[in-house]
């Protein structure tokens, strides 16, 4: 019962894997930006009563592990995350100051499921996860193309 959390009145485990994407899936999240929203999620994530135990942060996705309280609604946590660190980004990096709502950096969509009692599981995919997708990248290698003679065969 080491990892159990609690409430007042609730003894809890509540974890979830969470993936999200930039708008777009343009591959925006690079350099300084992409070392900063770690922190930013982080403490983002804090302000909720939530924790973030695993994360990673890839050009064109979001994988974390988190922690969320039941008092608290997933959809209610992501979009709190998703629009506190467009504001952020925006104003830190695009200096925008003031009336900026962050619409431009995420998606409106998000992929969750619960852990349960494959946390570790979980865990490990996301640590491996860039390392999965350069092995991919690597895979998908260019068609040559067609002459008259293959299309015709086909």
């Amino acid at each position: 019962m080491e990892d159990y959390q609690s409430l007042s009145h609730t003894k809890w485990q509540c974890k979830y894997h969470i993936i999200f994407i930039p708008k777009c899936r343009r591959r925006t999240l690079f350099g300084v930006v992409r070392r900063e929203l770690g922190g930013v999620f982080h403490r983002l994530a804090e302000q909720k009563g939530c924790r973030i135990e695993e994360g990673h942060i890839l050009p064109d996705h979001v994988h974390m592990l988190i922690s969320i309280p039941p008092k608290l609604a997933v959809s209610s946590v992501v979009g709190y995350l998703k629009g506190k660190s467009a504001i952020h980004v925006a104003r830190h990096f695009l200096k925008r100051e003031r009336n900026y709502a962050g619409q431009q950096l995420w998606a409106r969509g998000y992929f969750v499921d619960t852990v349960g009692r494959d946390a570790e599981k979980i865990r490990r995919y996301i640590q491996n996860q860039e390392i999965e997708d350069q092995r991919l990248d690597q895979l998908e290698l260019p068609h040559p193309p067609q002459t008259k003679t293959d299309r015709k065969q086909n």
